[in-house]
């Protein structure tokens, strides 16, 4: 399908911003299977795309986790998901991972490959991480939040929350409960580009009723 520059950047473009190529669309990277990233969602790092698939630690694929992001988040530079394949055993006397190094340390025992999992890490549509932001394995990060800079995610994040702190506490929401459920209805970030180009106005700056209108009409 040919682009229309009328209707916003270029989706398939890995880097959407002339002559910044610190700026990527991360799905048109080379992404791992267990790696899913939504359109428009981007990078922002100076040391360029590859920083990203750098700060995804410990996602080995025989884990069977996945990390999935939703469309149009903001990633700042040094955002990092812990993924499980750093979470060790806790159940013994030691947390040392010995049977992943193979060799006589293999075999010990029968539970010693049953290494703790909670599951794959999802962050919803239209999310903003501050830069340095960390996410513990297996989360829930719900859409349009915000993860303020250096903010170590414990716990899953309710839509339209702001979290902050190391653990990450809510702060405040940035929509009432019921606004929060009526945008996730609303769901612009799955509407064509076009529609959304008419809709900026009422997206970044109008309010959940006028949206709500522009839903209905179509």
């Amino acid at each position: 399908m040919t682009h229309d520059p009328r209707f916003g950047p270029n989706p398939r473009a890995l880097h959407p911003m002339t002559g910044h190529e610190r700026v990527t669309f991360i799905a048109n990277l080379d992404l791992p299977e267990n790696v899913s990233v939504g359109d428009y969602t981007y990078y922002d790092d100076p040391a360029g795309p590859r920083a990203f698939l750098d700060a995804i630690l410990y996602h080995f694929p025989f884990i069977g986790d996945r990390l999935v992001i939703g469309r149009f988040c903001a990633i700042a530079a040094g955002t990092r998901f812990l993924m499980n394949g750093g979470n060790h055993r806790m159940t013994g006397p030691s947390t040392y991972p010995f049977p992943i190094f193979g060799g006589g340390w293999i075999g010990r025992f029968p539970e010693e490959m049953d290494f703790p999992n909670r599951g794959d890490t999802v962050v919803g549509n239209d999310v903003w991480f501050g830069m340095g932001a960390t996410v513990m394995p297996g989360l829930r990060i719900g859409d349009g939040a915000v993860i303020a800079t250096l903010s170590v995610v414990t716990q899953d994040v309710p839509p339209y929350a702001i979290v902050a702190g190391n653990p990450a506490r809510v702060v405040r929401t940035r929509l009432s409960e019921t606004d929060a459920a009526r945008m996730q209805a609303i769901a612009w970030w799955d509407w064509a580009p076009e529609r959304i180009t008419r809709a900026i106005p009422a997206i970044s700056g109008g309010d959940v009723d006028t949206l709500e209108a522009m839903a209905r009409d179509g």
